[in-house]
């Protein structure tokens, strides 16, 4: 999903329009490398042929084998257009001409989006699917893998509120009390809360459906993170939790974000650790976001996975974890030739983590992380990552660290870029 939204930010920025196929029957059209037989279906079979089986020429829905045949036939079709695969993304097809011209396609199973600058190749990419598969076009992109999209001259604003209505709805709570923040800031919840709950499937299925409302919600990630480390055995009191998720979704259903021109074309990122956050198991909690020219296109809010022995050792495994992500991001942004990526920026509340990241001399404290401390001056010293001190009231990236209070999560949620396209004026 990271880079989709990334393409949403590259579209908004470069006022290019995005277009939207969808091919239909895909896996009908992938080739076989192997020998695959099927009984005869029902209603089908051959008379005085009944224990005969048949060979399959093509794939079908429901074969192991489907997906990957039908990306590597609409691979080498794509390719032979003239579009390269990317390497930082294999879903990802692009091109650029001599004269500036370049066009971008990106495909997930069936549904594929296209931008770029070249409205004649644009076309002509159309015309060429269209003879090869069974392809509708579908116009300017609106709906995307449960995403709304709005475009405008002003930019693009993505959001799931049909989607939140659609979780509202199934579990009554589409005329709920609303309220501020998804999380209680007093509260930590721990393995057993209280009664184990009745219906642990409905409670991991809420929990997969917020996951994916995550997509245009980073305000959510952290709450949603919590929760769903207990999926195996659910407790009343995590029930009661998710109920309060729904709640505060209920205040701002169609919340999502806007990508638009601000002017550059950065790529910059703010990390931030909760040390011994987890009262189960003390390990702490990283939280980053990655910004293409002031839009956010990437964030995690995730345990690390060992438990550290200070503030700045926890500070300092976020800061390794943004930098891999940030070199994904240059890395995809310099393949496709969409900008000149300058030093990027990396914001820390930290300055123990800061200071461990600049001097040159291991001490006996950071022995234990002397890789990542290795990693992170390599891309220092080779000038890809500049690292600069943010306070503690200008950093985003506590939205994904630990529960906040409505005020701090509004502000948080503005800077962020969240942008309510819904709201009454």
């Amino acid at each position: 999903m990271t880079t989709i939204r990334l393409f949403f930010a590259m579209a908004a920025i470069r006022h290019w329009p995005l277009h939207q196929l969808d091919i239909k029957n895909a896996f009908l059209h992938g080739d076989l490398e192997e020998d695959v037989y099927m009984e005869q279906p029902p209603g089908f079979v051959a008379q005085g042929e009944s224990g005969m089986v048949c060979k399959l020429n093509r794939s079908l829905y429901g074969l192991k084998q489907s997906p990957r045949a039908w990306f590597g036939k609409f691979s080498s079709i794509v390719q032979k257009f003239g579009l390269k695969r990317s390497e930082a993304d294999h879903s990802v097809f692009y091109y650029h001409s001599s004269l500036g011209k370049c066009v971008y396609l990106i495909v997930y199973v069936d549904d594929i989006v296209i931008t770029g600058n070249d409205t004649a190749g644009i076309s002509q990419l159309k015309e060429y699917l269209c003879r090869h598969f069974q392809t509708k076009d579908l116009g300017s992109l609106r709906y995307f893998l449960g995403i709304e999209v709005a475009q405008s001259k002003d930019g693009v604003v993505i959001s799931q509120r049909k989607y939140a209505l659609d979780i509202l709805q199934e579990t009554s709570m589409i005329d709920c009390r609303p309220i501020d923040s998804p999380m209680d800031p007093n509260q930590k919840l721990t393995a057993e809360e209280s009664e184990l709950f009745s219906d642990p499937e409905r409670y991991r299925r809420l929990v997969g459906k917020l996951i994916y409302l995550t997509i245009t919600r980073p305000d959510l990630s952290f709450a949603v993170g919590v929760v769903s480390q207990f999926m195996q055995a659910p407790c009343v009191g995590h029930w009661n939790a998710i109920i309060r998720i729904l709640r505060y979704v209920k205040k701002a259903p169609g919340q999502g974000l806007l990508y638009e021109d601000k002017g550059n074309l950065q790529v910059s990122g703010y990390c931030d650790a909760d040390w011994a956050g987890s009262p189960i198991d003390r390990r702490s909690t990283t939280g980053y976001c990655v910004f293409l020219g002031g839009n956010i296109i990437s964030w995690k809010s995730k345990k690390q996975n060992v438990v550290a022995r200070s503030t700045a050792e926890a500070e300092y495994r976020a800061m390794a974890s943004l930098t891999c992500e940030l070199i994904w991001v240059r890395q995809f942004l310099q393949e496709l030739n969409f900008c000149d990526i300058q030093s990027m920026k990396m914001y820390c509340d930290n300055q123990a983590a800061l200071h461990i990241a600049s001097n040159s001399v291991f001490h006996e404290r950071i022995k234990h992380i002397e890789i990542d401390c290795h990693f992170i001056r390599e891309k220092l010293l080779s000038k890809e990552i500049c690292t600069e001190f943010v306070g503690s009231n200008d950093q985003l990236a506590h939205v994904l660290t630990k529960s906040l209070r409505g005020p701090r999560i509004e502000f948080i949620c503005s800077k962020l870029g969240t942008y309510n396209l819904y709201a009454p004026a």
